[in-house]
């Protein structure tokens, strides 16, 4: 049986698809000023930039994930668990998976991304993505797995872990494996841990195509001090169970392939029969989605286009910055003033290859070393939501700091 929502008609009644980066800015900016409601298929929020840390073990999976309702507390915000199936635009109404249709006079579709496999063969079978705290932990588990099957033999059986993507998310991915091998693997089981290999693949001419052509030459250096061995102007054909080929030169072993290469527009909001373009919900530049004035997209899912004609780019900044910026819209419609076109803000671009070893750049300023490491911490422990996961945080990175430990060595995706 549905049920409405009944909204108070004093104030603008505002859902929002997807608790996010995007989705919690927007909610939260329009606390106290609309009705709204928050829907999401989890009941919690995760702290995407640290899921390679997960991962990697150098941190908890519980410290990057943070409860939608926690994030809302002491605010007239309300949350509901689950997934849209279909939109009516006539009566304005967003129905979900669990038959509670929602009234809206304002829609903001703020689903994120999912990761993008790009047509290439095996990469749903046999590669392990990185937009989930699950896949976090199935990368954990297989890579310990494959260690302690490692620690088995005492020849020259070798495991190769690969990483394919030279974003900041496959750089900071190697630079994690490549400590996690010669810190606390290496103290487990020296042998194995010395038969392990990591490769960095990267299909253009270099990793870190969007800092300057110096700050990616710098991080390469550091991967491969680290011994991750970069691959670049590399292109995958097809991933395979046990080794990846490329469309030129021999294959690349690969007992565990984590797949960082991209990502897409999550596909749920095509099936809510929105305008596609890409595989992003098609935008103005005020944000609202063609043809449906009274439909807001924001953050990964969003097709606006920036000045130079290109989607902008799929980060957390620009979805908090959406998310804010679409408050704002909602709020001066119903005061009646004009909209404006978004204008993205960019505060730079920063990424962490290991101890004291990272890139900042912010405009023509840049940063490297220990000092772009520590503001790497700083910043994602700023970001990062919850006081308990701040600490958690810091306790975590702190052991893993002075002891060269990982604590977080556990294989936990059975219950056997």
């Amino acid at each position: 049986m549905s049920t409405s929502t009944p909204i108070s008609t004093t104030k603008p009644k505002v859902v929002i698809l997807g608790a996010g980066f995007g989705g919690l800015n927007a909610a939260r900016a329009l606390a106290g000023k609309a009705e709204v409601v928050v829907v999401d298929r989890h009941n919690f929020q995760t702290f995407l930039p640290l899921l390679y840390q997960v991962s990697t073990a150098g941190i908890a999976a519980d410290n990057v994930v943070h409860p939608v309702r926690g994030a809302l507390r002491n605010t007239d915000i309300k949350f509901r668990m689950g997934s849209p199936i279909s939109i009516d635009h006539k009566h304005k109404t967003v129905k979900l998976d669990s038959s509670e249709v929602l009234e809206f006079d304002h829609l903001i579709i703020a689903m994120g991304s999912v990761t993008a496999d790009f047509g290439v063969p095996g990469v749903v079978e046999h590669g392990l993505g990185m937009k989930s705290i699950h896949e976090a932990l199935m990368i954990r588990a297989e890579i310990m797995r494959r260690f302690e099957d490692l620690c088995r033999f005492e020849d020259d059986t070798r495991l190769s872990v690969a990483v394919v993507g030279g974003g900041p998310t496959g750089v900071e991915m190697a630079g994690a494996l490549a400590e996690l091998k010669r810190g606390p693997l290496h103290h487990d089981m020296a042998h194995a841990a010395e038969h392990i290999d990591v490769y960095l693949i990267e299909a253009g001419p270099r990793i870190l195509p969007m800092f300057t052509e110096k700050l990616s030459a710098r991080a390469t250096r550091d991967l491969q001090k680290l011994g991750v061995h970069v691959r670049t102007n590399t292109a995958v054909r097809e991933i395979k169970s046990r080794k990846i080929v490329l469309k030129e030169g021999d294959p690349i072993p690969a007992e565990v392939t984590v797949w960082a290469a991209g990502v897409k527009g999550e596909p749920a909001a095509g099936a809510l029969k929105l305008p596609i373009v890409g595989s992003r919900v098609a935008s103005e530049p005020t944000l609202q989605v063609k043809n449906y004035p009274y439909i807001w997209a924001i953050g990964d899912i969003s097709g606006a286009l920036a000045p130079d004609g290109r989607f902008y780019p799929m980060v957390a900044p620009v979805a908090m910055q959406q998310g804010n910026f679409v408050a704002e819209q909602i709020l001066n419609l119903v005061a009646g003033k004009p909209l404006r076109e978004f204008k993205y803000k960019d505060k730079g671009s920063m990424a962490t290859i290991g101890r004291h070893k990272a890139v900042v750049q912010v405009r023509k300023f840049t940063m490297v070393g220990a000092p772009a490491w520590f503001a790497w911490l700083f910043l994602h422990l700023f970001y990062l939501l919850g006081g308990r996961n701040k600490i958690g945080a810091i306790a975590d990175w702190t052991w893993n700091y002075i002891t060269f430990d990982r604590g977080n060595r556990h294989i936990m995706d059975s219950l056997d």
